[in-house]
């Protein structure tokens, strides 16, 4: 950082190249039932935004050709470049043909910095402009080896490509710890609900209220301050965090108003038994159940035994093509609960979790900002 100035940065000695002056397009062909390779990388392998492969499939997985990739060599997403996938190959694979085997040339680039300058906006914007189809806009290697963009010289690339990955061994060290944190939650979770032996229908934590849906072709119901919730808002964060639709005060009136510290279940279609807590008093569509917990059960408890018994609310479902579950189905479904106690001891310990995960999530994406930020500075 004192070397460099990173937010004044002098490109006078910069030079341009073409794209296939810094990489080689590696193209050698491999038949999946012919190859000794154990590892198959495909795009649903590879996050985006990401430099790291962290998922495999196998050779056996896949019919057709495929490229061969060696440790070290990038594999860049050239189908629907707008997802901006671009990662390091660690060990020697095959992988998608829908993909570029890319690497580096270094006598132009150093091979640590290449990845960061893939996954730079000024590359992935031109990838994207270059990309030619409608429903799977594909890059053809034609166009792509002739785009021209400049690169700082040597010596300072090396002290460019070593801050960024610190900045990346940052942000692994997190994940690392949120990864550690969500394992010790699910069995902190599940060793906790094991002690539990009091039966009660969910109708008997809170009440039991559905969400309906004001008219979407009437204007003064739409766009005011109240929260609509719909399936899509639930994830698997606690809480509700993205609010997408509003309501006026005149649309929530033809809906149903839920208090905050709900728990919404979703009760209909493919994410049934998704549930989060809403921290906003908020209407809710007819696909989701609301349960108003009861000052003796805390919300966060109540979020928790449902995930824990999803399979449970799922089993009532029925044998319809759309799986539903209506509001006295519902309600009616019995759990097994801890004691008041028990209860008390999983609130504080879930919460103290709850609260560590949150501050790493921080952390994570402030230092993904900052690199990305850095990463644009740069090219």
């Amino acid at each position: 950082m004192k070397k460099i100035n990173l937010r004044n940065l002098d490109k006078s000695d910069w030079k341009p190249f073409r794209f296939d002056q810094i990489v080689k397009n590696i193209s050698e062909r491999v038949e999946p039932g012919e190859t000794d390779l154990e590892i198959y990388i495909g795009l649903e392998h590879i996050d985006a935004e990401s430099i790291h492969i962290k998922r495999f499939g196998q050779p056996s997985d896949v019919e057709g050709q495929k490229l061969k990739c060696y440790p070290g060599d990038v594999i860049f997403g050239k189908r629907r470049a707008y997802q901006r996938k671009a990662s390091v190959v660690t060990t020697e694979a095959i992988c998608s043909a829908h993909a570029f085997v890319l690497r580096a040339n270094p006598e132009v680039i150093d091979p640590r910095l290449l990845p960061f300058f893939l996954h730079s906006d000024l590359f992935m914007h031109r990838a994207v402009d270059i990309s030619a189809g409608g429903l799977s806009p594909t890059i053809n290697w034609s166009i792509l080896k002739i785009q021209e963009f400049i690169l700082p010289p040597k010596e300072q690339q090396s002290e460019l490509a070593n801050l960024f990955w610190e900045m990346d061994e940052v942000i692994e060290q997190n994940l690392s710890v949120m990864e550690k944190l969500k394992i010790s939650k699910k069995c902190f979770v599940y060793e906790s609900f094991k002690k539990a032996n009091e039966v009660k229908k969910i109708s008997e934590l809170g009440e039991v209220i559905t969400g309906t849906t004001p008219s979407t072709s009437d204007d003064g119901f739409w766009g005011g301050s109240i929260p609509f919730i719909s399936p899509a808002e639930i994830d698997d964060s606690p809480y509700i965090k993205n609010y997408v639709r509003f309501l006026t005060e005149e649309g929530a009136q033809k809906s149903r108003k839920i208090p905050p510290n709900s728990i919404l279940t979703v009760c209909i279609g493919s994410t049934i038994g998704k549930v989060a807590i809403n921290k906003l008093e908020c209407c809710s569509n007819q696909q989701i159940n609301a349960l108003i917990p009861k000052k003796q059960y805390s919300s966060i408890y109540i979020l928790y035994l449902l995930r824990f018994h999803k399979s449970r609310i799922l089993a009532r479902t029925g044998t319809t093509a759309v799986p539903i579950i209506n509001k006295t189905e519902f309600g009616s479904i019995k759990l097994r609960i801890l004691c008041e106690k028990d209860r008390a001891i999983f609130e504080e310990i879930i919460g103290s979790i709850e609260a560590s995960v949150d501050s790493i999530e921080l952390k994570l994406d402030s230092s993904k900002a900052l690199q990305k930020s850095l990463i644009n500075e740069v090219f």
